[in-house]
């Protein structure tokens, strides 16, 4: 095919690396925050911490200062001319930037002297501890190396899960000592019997017949649900209650003394210690939403936004360069690095600005069309919303504002929420209003837990008590609703 030249015109979209960094910057939320501008102040020696202030008008301030600004773009392509005509005049003037823009620190958190004070939770993390309880053992040092092996290959749960013949063969491969299935098996029962209970376990039936074996002085009743674990097992999973009491002759409170013993004993026994436990997680709050008298108040958490500057030194020497005379190569060459550090903090400071913004935007927006639920609480009254609902009043990207959703939580009177629990779809009602899937699922939610525990309501039954209600809803969604909030099926919720 022969070579052949063209001219053509396109119109083409592509996103700026400021614009893609303003992006990433958005999404990050308020508990890493701190972190990416700490990146950022070590990158560039331009940009400065300024001195901790507080300020109580600290949202109004940012709505103010954004409002007003322009939007300059400070990209430099390192062409002749601007090398040759630098110009620093707008760098240089008097009083410019000697009181940061805007302030980022809350008055409810203490100063960084008083944070210093405050003691730090050191932890230990369950391979550590099985590793200590190790040296209670009288091993020689080859048995002590197998043990090792042994728990380096227990899961975050406590749970053992790799095959005795697979540990041998790690042993031959990676440690170069030759063992045997039985061997392993020893050990294992040894570190078994290490805190906490259950540990080293291959399933979770072996886990709580572990603990259960923990408390046999306590009476015939560990005993019998020891009986129920070892034959009854499966049984028990399902809650076929009537065939554990047939076979072992229990009556209704002999199996209720069972059941209780059972349920107090931990699946996960590894979940508990130090860090490894997922469950332990702290929520750093992005906005807080007060009720003053019926005016709802919305502010901004700026616990991990320090106050940020130009530096002055990196201006002294702008300054330096105006008021001499000659000018060589290397002072140019400086001085243009200057002034892309310069740019480039007061992109970070005006994106920081335009981050606060766009999220109060956004969630003064959320607030204000969820405005029942934050006045009340009351999950029932939160209505339809999704992200195109919050696009249209704010005018911004539906893009924009999933990232403004995503990992960011309202802290409110009533408790702390992710911003994606307040979107939902819509559903109709029998008198054709729409209302919130979410009030669906509250009033499906106080259904269950309203009901008999020992006749629970079937998806056929709850069906119909919402249909009653006048929500017009499949049996299938009913499911797919129940899905959802973890609520398992009737049979599974059924007591004695």
């Amino acid at each position: 095919m022969a070579l052949s030249q063209s001219l053509q015109q396109k119109l083409l979209q592509k996103l700026s690396p400021q614009q893609i960094q303003l992006m990433k910057l958005l999404q990050v939320p308020t508990a890493n925050l701190e972190e990416r501008i700490k990146e950022e102040l070590e990158e560039n020696p331009a940009l400065e911490q300024g001195e901790d202030d507080h300020d109580d008008q600290f949202t109004e301030d940012i709505k103010d200062e954004f409002d007003s600004s322009n939007d300059d773009e400070y990209d430099l392509d390192g062409s002749e001319d601007e090398y040759e005509n630098i110009d620093v005049s707008e760098y240089v003037q008097e009083g410019d930037d000697d009181i940061a823009d805007y302030k980022l620190r809350d008055d409810n958190y203490p100063d960084e002297e008083e944070r210093k004070t405050i003691p730090v939770k050191v932890q230990t993390d369950l391979h550590d501890s099985l590793v200590e309880q190790l040296g209670l053992l009288n091993l020689d040092e080859r048995m002590l190396r197998i043990a090792e092996q042994i728990v380096g290959s227990i899961d975050d749960d406590g749970y053992l899960r790799r095959e005795n013949s697979a540990i041998v063969d790690d042993l031959a491969f990676r440690q170069n000592i030759e063992s045997n299935e039985q061997e392993v098996e020893e050990i294992i029962q040894l570190i078994q019997q290490f805190d906490p209970p259950g540990v080293a376990a291959r399933d979770l039936q072996e886990c709580l017949l572990l603990q259960l074996d923990r408390m046999r002085g306590e009476g015939k009743k560990v005993e019998t649900a020891m009986l129920v674990l070892e034959k009854y097992f499966e049984e028990f999973t399902k809650k076929h209650y009537e065939k554990i009491q047939r076979g072992l002759n229990l009556s209704d409170e002999g199996l209720k003394d069972v059941i209780s013993y059972i349920i107090k004993l931990n699946p996960k026994p590894g979940g508990n210690v130090g860090e490894v436990n997922k469950a332990e997680s702290y929520v750093v709050p992005d906005f807080f939403i007060h009720n003053n008298a019926g005016r709802l108040e919305l502010t901004l958490n700026s616990r991990n936004a320090p106050d940020l500057r130009i530096s002055e030194g990196y201006k002294e020497m702008l300054k330096e360069y105006d008021r001499g005379s000659k000018k060589d190569k290397r002072q140019k060459e400086a001085v243009l690095f200057i002034k892309q550090k310069i740019d480039a903090a007061k992109w970070f400071i005006d994106a920081i600005k335009q981050r606060q913004n766009t999220l109060l935007h956004t969630m003064t927006a959320i607030m204000e069309h969820q405005r029942e639920f934050f006045l009340t609480g009351d999950e029932t009254t939160l209505r339809p919303m999704i992200l195109k609902d919050i696009a249209e009043k704010t005018n911004l990207d539906i893009s924009t504002v999933s990232r403004v959703a995503n990992s960011k939580f309202v802290q409110t009177e009533f408790g702390t929420y992710r911003l994606k629990f307040f979107f939902s779809e819509s559903l109709s009602t029998e008198s054709g209003e729409e209302v919130s899937t979410r009030e669906v699922k509250k009033i499906l939610s106080d259904l269950v837990e309203g009901e008999s525990k020992k006749k629970p309501l079937s998806d056929e039954r709850l069906t119909e008590l919402l249909q009653e209600k006048g929500y017009n809803i499949a049996r299938r969604t009913v499911a797919k609703y129940r899905e959802q909030l973890n609520i398992p099926v009737a049979r599974l919720r059924k007591e004695l």
